[in-house]
Parts: structure tokens; C-alpha cells; sequence
């Protein structure tokens, strides 16, 4: 019986997409309870079980990888399965940006009475007035949003700097492994996770002070919900990453990639640069314009 490992390879049956839909589940729902002043304890409960079920899925692609169980055309579908992935993820965030243009280039007018729009002003708000962002002041008393919007310059600025160095030091760390310089790959990537957790670190304390300070929150109409829900799911995105990189970290202190072989380490460099991408966007349009 030859030794050849077959074409491609069919995993068993897994516990993990189960396991990674409970995580998924309980997370959504603690983010609704705390968001409603609930306890949080189901929010930290779902974000264990994601984390977990990401730690254990990648254990077992990680032993099947090392197995030797993958052959050149598996390494072609995952390279396809990645970038469909990336695809899927650029269509998520067009479709939150598609709301914030739609905002902020039809709605908003209309609401003021621009395109023929006089009779929709007058019924709906008569005393609006197109401004972005949406802010509670005494020329726009009709409605009932933050007191000050987010500043570009400050912790959003910082942010921007962290994540484009960590495109610059993952992309040293990939050099790195080309020229199978262990210390060059190894230090580039910690520096890199370093970084990611930097990132959210001074995520934390800026939605601390738009919630705090601003009076910038998730239900200071449309500003507030567009904020959050792009800033948000882009956090949540980074969070993700971070764990990714660590993970390939551990798996390089270990040797498991070569100049030849190293699908995974690229599989999560393109995630994080497409990460990088969607923050310059973010901060161009939700934060600079």
C-alpha cells in the first residue's frame, strides 16, 4: 500500500461549526443584554466559547496540516477558499458603507428638502437641517443626537499609526520566513500581535470616551448606530486577527512553516491586510469627511 497521501484530503466529522454557532449565538445575545443594561455575563460567556472553538478548530487543521495529510491541490483550494473569504468580508463592510453614503448623500438631503423634497421635509422634521454628523444644537433641536462628534485626531489617528506599522512589521516577519531567518520572523510577528493588542487597547478607551464624555452612543441616531456598527464590527475584526497571528506565532517558535510551505502564515497575513485596508477607509469617512 503506497504512503502517498490521497489527492485530497476529506476531514472527519467535527464538533467544532456546532460548538462555534453556540459561541456565535451567546455572544450576539449577551451584546443585546448588556447593550440594554444587563448583565454581561453571557457576553464574557460567548466570547470564551468563540474563543475556545477557535483555538480547538485550529489545533486539529493544525495536526492535519503537520500530518502531511495535504496535497497540492488542497493547498489550491484553500488558497481560492481564502480569497472568496476576503471577498465575502469586503462585500460585509460595502454594505455598512453603503449605509453611511446612503445617509449622508440622499437621506440627510431629503430630509432638508433638496431634490424636490419640500413636502417631505415639512411633514416628517420642518426644523432639520442637513449637517453631518447629526449633532444636538440649537439650529437642528429636532433632533436628539450626541453632544460633540469623534475627533480624527486623537485616538483614531493613533489607531491608524498602529495598524499601518503592523502592516510594515508582518510584512518584515513574511520576508523573514522567505529567507528562513527564524529571529526576524518570529520578532516581526510578535511585534505585530503586539500591536493588534495596542489597537483595541485604545479602542476600548476611545468608545469609553464617545460613551462617557461625547455622549456619543449606539442609539444617538444615525451618527451613533453608523459609528458603532462599522468601528465595531472592524474591532471585532482585529480582535480576531490578533488571535490568528498569535496563533502562527506559537507555530513558528515551534518551526512549523518553511520558505516552501506556508499557506497558514500567508492565510492570515491577507486577513490582516485586508484589516488595514478597511481602517484607512474608516477613518477617511467615518472619522476625517
Amino acid at each position: 500500500m503506497s504512503d502517498t497521501p490521497p489527492s485530497y484530503y476529506v476531514p472527519p466529522h467535527s464538533y467544532w461549526p456546532l460548538v462555534g454557532c453556540i459561541g456565535l449565538t451567546t455572544l450576539a445575545l449577551g451584546v443585546v443584554l448588556s447593550l440594554r443594561g444587563g448583565s454581561s455575563l453571557m457576553l464574557l460567556a460567548g466570547i470564551g466559547i468563540t474563543i475556545f472553538m477557535l483555538f480547538g478548530w485550529f489545533r486539529d487543521v493544525i495536526r492535519e496540516s503537520m500530518s502531511g495529510l495535504y496535497s497540492d491541490q488542497m493547498d489550491r483550494s484553500f488558497r481560492w477558499g481564502m480569497a472568496w473569504f476576503i471577498f465575502s468580508e469586503v462585500m460585509f463592510f460595502a454594505a455598512f458603507f453603503g449605509v453611511l453614503f446612503y445617509v449622508r448623500i440622499f437621506a440627510l438631503p431629503w430630509l432638508d428638502g433638496a431634490s424636490n423634497n419640500v413636502m417631505t421635509a415639512e411633514l416628517l422634521w420642518p426644523d432639520f437641517q442637513n449637517m453631518w454628523p447629526l449633532l444636538t444644537n440649537p439650529d437642528n433641536s429636532a433632533f436628539n443626537g450626541p453632544q460633540q462628534a469623534m475627533g480624527a485626531w486623537g485616538l483614531p489617528a493613533l489607531n491608524t499609526g498602529i495598524l499601518l506599522i503592523s502592516g510594515v512589521t508582518l510584512t518584515v516577519a513574511h520576508w523573514g520566513l522567505i529567507k528562513n531567518n527564524r529571529t526576524q520572523l518570529i520578532s516581526g510577528l510578535l511585534a505585530t500581535v503586539l500591536l493588534g493588542i495596542a489597537f483595541v487597547f485604545f479602542q476600548i478607551l476611545e468608545y469609553g470616551h464617545a460613551w462617557n464624555d461625547l455622549g456619543l452612543t449606539i442609539s444617538s441616531g444615525i451618527y451613533g448606530s453608523t459609528f458603532y456598527l462599522l468601528t465595531g464590527f472592524h474591532g471585532l475584526h482585529v480582535s480576531i486577527g490578533t488571535i490568528m497571528l498569535l496563533i502562527i506565532l506559537i507555530r513558528c517558535m515551534k518551526g512549523h512553516f518553511s520558505k516552501e510551505q506556508h499557506f497558514g502564515f500567508e492565510a492570515v497575513a491577507w486577513y490582516w491586510h485586508f484589516v488595514d485596508v478597511v481602517w484607512l477607509l474608516l477613518f477617511v469617512f467615518v472619522y476625517w469627511i
